[in-house]
């Protein structure tokens, strides 16, 4: 499977595909790149449960060979209670000022199939695309491809050595707003898992998780890796190989 190439100063080519740890100006230019390539499928997520309200992101992604085809995926942990809600930036909608400020999630039929064991909840896209049709307006969002969604492979070659890691979220600013944000991290493998090795901040929970690779020729290659977990002094990844056996069993409604 073939990522998306992006401009960078690369590293020396090694002799197999590996993981890369990017210098500074290298990682800049690639979240740059990121944001123009899937900026629009990102959204704020928020519970309204004034005792434990949580902040999050979910994404859109387009499958191919599974049947809930798109879907907005998020972390289980998020979802699930009473009264969540999407948060809509202008950017993501058409026409202008026509769809409301965020969607309560008890609005939308299907609603979230959660799959705690693999900490990765799934709604697809059919109920928004039905809600903003009644109201008048459409959805204009880039959902992360399925080209760019990281194999088995990919996985495979993560290790214990650091690679740079972006992660596209919604953070929780003073204010109460949600920008839309890139944080540029560290990922490892850690026996059977992968993670983050630092704390992300509030609203980063369940954003998708991006990495690049090296292959023999030199050239280097950008993954979506997953998703973040919640998770202390770190967070792990549910990677896209158990996002996918997710996708493939996932009917409309489930959980």
């Amino acid at each position: 499977m073939a990522g998306i190439r992006v401009p960078t100063d690369r590293p020396r080519a090694g002799p197999y595909p590996r993981l890369v740890l990017l210098d500074p100006d290298a990682e800049n230019d690639v979240a740059y790149e990121l944001c123009q390539i899937v900026g629009r499928a990102i959204l704020p997520y928020r519970s309204s449960d004034a005792t434990d309200q949580r902040f999050g992101t979910a994404f859109f992604f387009q499958g191919t060979d599974d049947p809930v085809g798109e879907s907005l995926l998020t972390a289980a942990d998020l979802v699930g209670g009473p009264g969540g809600e999407l948060g809509l930036r202008a950017s993501v909608t058409e026409p202008a000022g026509v769809a409301p400020d965020a969607v309560a999630e008890a609005e939308i039929r299907p609603g979230w199939a959660r799959f705690p064991g693999d900490g990765v909840a799934v709604l697809p896209t059919g109920g928004l695309h039905r809600y903003a049709g009644d109201g008048g307006w459409r959805w204009r969002v880039q959902p992360v491809p399925a080209g760019i969604a990281a194999g088995p492979e990919v996985v495979a070659r993560l290790g214990a050595d650091a690679g740079s890691a972006f992660v596209l979220a919604h953070g929780v600013r003073e204010d109460g707003s949600r920008p839309l944000e890139v944080a540029i991290e560290r990922v490892v493998r850690d026996g059977d898992a992968v993670r983050i090795t630092t704390e992300l901040p509030q609203g980063y929970v369940g954003a998708p998780v991006f990495v690049v690779q090296l292959d023999a020729a030199g050239e280097v290659s950008l993954y979506c890796l997953g998703l973040v977990l919640p998770g202390v002094d770190g967070h792990p990844v549910a990677t896209f190989d158990r996002i996918r056996a997710v996708l493939a069993a996932a009917t409309p409604g489930d959980g």
